[in-house]
């Protein structure tokens, strides 16, 4: 393997501080100097001047479908769209078919994924079939090298069952991801109940649904000791209650996608009255006097699991990831096949993919607008996902020693989201023709680079 010298970039590491402009050396999968006028002569050298260099982005929630849906995705196509976006490690829910709830699947997947462009990790199920009703064998699964547990997909409705899931967890030193949705409340609801599921006629998600598992979880995490950490939060609520039990020191943390901190429920009543109504500061601050993008009413690229919610609830989670409650970012990236969303709204499968924009809808919400610094921002995206799951390579952080996993983008640089642009096997991306703000230009997963724009 080659040397590789970054030449010239702003050089950021959220974990420790670091924040100047500086060279990189890469060097045998780590790396191996940071300073400025460097040699490195028999170094490949890579002027990334202008640009931010910074530790391998990290999403800790995405389905790559494999095995049993991959027509819909696969660890492969899955790992290209995280190398696009910039992302070095990408965390598979357990949601597939069969679903991850013994070893033996768990070495199927880690074997598919030694031919992938990044690092893809790999949850266990809580529950067998992820069904809810018996735990998984936890301790065999901690053994195959799982990283977390979660029955992403689904929610575990038993609090005796979840407690027991906790106490096992914690037995085996691994954090539960919770898909957070209480099924008696939502019953069959396919988008936010408010004003906009009364107008369109669509049975009511309610925010409530989510609220009462955050709740549930802040005391089984109290009681047990065991970190849980809440998935793709959408609600006022479940942030309010989060950061109350944080300031009390639960064991409780929470995430945030791009999906949940960009649109409303308006969009579900079509283009014109999302920008009319939730988007039109978006639309003067990132448009100017370009085209908006335009879709119909009820269009299914905007039903995903949680729903979106209102504007109220969005700026929630916005305050939530600026004031720290929600110190992960995330992009539930959840690919589904065009004949699967052509559908009436009420049969579509929930989801959407967002590797590729999840980069620049953060700096778009945070940085360009000045809500974080860029080092407060990525590390959201960085040392915080990666301190949940414990990883003990230097993944998370760009220091001397660290493993060389780095991302190189341009903050600045504008472009257009385009659905068929992508790596993709799956084209429902909501953001079709929307002005991006910040992109990639380089991915390196251990000192090799997988994606150069």
């Amino acid at each position: 393997m080659s040397d590789l010298l970054l030449v010239g970039g702003r050089v950021i590491d959220p974990a420790s501080g670091y924040d100047q402009t500086a060279d990189v050396l890469l060097r045998d999968g780590r790396v191996a100097a940071i300073g400025t006028a460097m040699a490195g002569e028999n170094a490949e050298k890579i002027d990334v001047s202008g640009k931010v260099v910074c530790p391998g982005l990290i999403d800790l929630h995405v389905h790559f479908r494999e095995p049993g849906q991959t027509k819909k995705e696969d660890i492969l196509s899955g790992a290209q769209c995280a190398a696009r976006g910039g992302f070095t490690t990408v965390v598979c829910m357990p949601n597939t078919a069969p679903s991850i709830d013994n070893a033996g699947t768990v070495a199927l997947i880690q074997e598919r994924a030694r031919a992938a462009a990044v690092r893809v990790e790999i949850t266990g199920a809580l529950t067998k079939g992820i069904a809810g009703e018996e735990l998984a064998p936890i301790g065999s699964l901690a053994k195959a090298g799982v990283v977390a547990l979660t029955d992403d997909g689904k929610c575990i409705q038993n609090n005796e069952l979840m407690r027991r899931a906790c106490e096992y967890a914690l037995m085996f030193g691994l954090p539960i991801m919770d898909h957070c949705q209480d099924y008696g409340l939502v019953t069959d609801g396919v988008m936010h109940e408010g004003y906009y599921s009364a107008v369109l006629g669509l049975r009511g998600w309610p925010s409530a649904g989510e609220e009462m598992i955050v709740a549930r979880n802040i005391l089984l995490a109290e009681q047990t000791g065991t970190h849980i950490h809440c998935q793709h939060l959408s609600s006022a609520g479940s942030v309010r209650l989060l950061r109350e039990a944080k300031s009390r020191g639960v064991p409780i943390s929470g995430e945030g996608c791009a999906h949940h901190f960009t649109l409303s429920d308006a969009c579900l009543a079509g283009s014109e009255e999302f920008w009319k109504a939730d988007g039109a500061e978006w639309a003067n601050l990132y448009f100017g006097d370009r085209p908006l993008p335009t879709w119909p009413a009820y269009h299914t690229h905007f039903k995903m699991n949680p729903p979106l919610r209102s504007a109220a609830d969005v700026a929630a989670i916005r305050d939530g990831i600026a004031d720290g409650t929600l110190e992960i970012i995330s992009s539930d990236h959840a690919p589904h096949t065009e004949t699967e969303k052509d559908v009436e709204f009420d049969y579509a499968p929930f989801g959407i993919v967002g590797l590729e924009v999840e980069l620049a809808l953060s700096l778009m919400n945070f940085y360009h607008n000045g809500r974080l610094t860029l080092p407060q921002l990525l590390a959201k995206l960085t040392c915080n996902p990666a301190k949940l799951l414990r990883f003990s390579d230097g993944r998370g952080e760009l220091k001397v020693g660290s493993v060389a996993d780095v991302t190189v983008f341009d903050p600045d640089v504008e472009w257009t989201s385009r659905r068929e642009e992508t790596a993709s096997k799956s084209r429902n991306n909501p953001f079709h023709d929307w002005v991006m703000k910040g992109k990639t230009s380089l991915t390196i997963v251990g000192g090799k680079v997988v994606w150069r724009a």
